[in-house]
């Protein structure tokens, strides 16, 4: 299902961990969007290579973790990643105020279309890790 160059007039097309929902995704200048059913997500764009450069630090499996931007995001993940002070952003790199979470879910499946690491599809609790 993962095809497409990543551009808007051909959007990579993808899968969310479990296989569950579908999404596209490409890139716009500095900005990734996402568009998930009519809800669309903005997250900057170096977060593909902040995120693998983090993953391949972390040197093992590292839990998703996905939620919503107004709920807290569990310690030692992705989504925890995503949103912490202390990354190379300093913060979120959802763009859009009120969707700037689930980056536990929209950018891991993005990273293995792009072969930077592995994913499980496991029907919930799933885990990524730098190749």
């Amino acid at each position: 299902m993962s095809d497409g160059e990543g551009t808007r007039e051909d959007p990579w097309r993808l899968r969310t961990a479990p296989g569950t929902s579908e999404y596209t995704m490409y890139r716009d200048g500095d900005e990734l969007v996402c568009q998930v059913g009519s809800t669309t997500l903005k997250y900057q764009a170096r977060a593909i290579d902040d995120l693998a450069a983090w993953l391949r630090d972390q040197g093992d499996w590292v839990p998703l973790g996905a939620a919503d931007e107004q709920k807290p995001a569990a310690d030692d993940t992705v989504e925890a990643f995503g949103r912490a002070e202390d990354n190379p952003v300093g913060g979120w790199y959802g763009l859009r105020k009120g969707y700037r979470g689930r980056f536990g879910m929209y950018l891991p499946p993005l990273l293995e279309q792009l072969g930077l690491v592995e994913l499980e599809h496991n029907a919930r609790n799933n885990r990524v890790r730098a190749i």
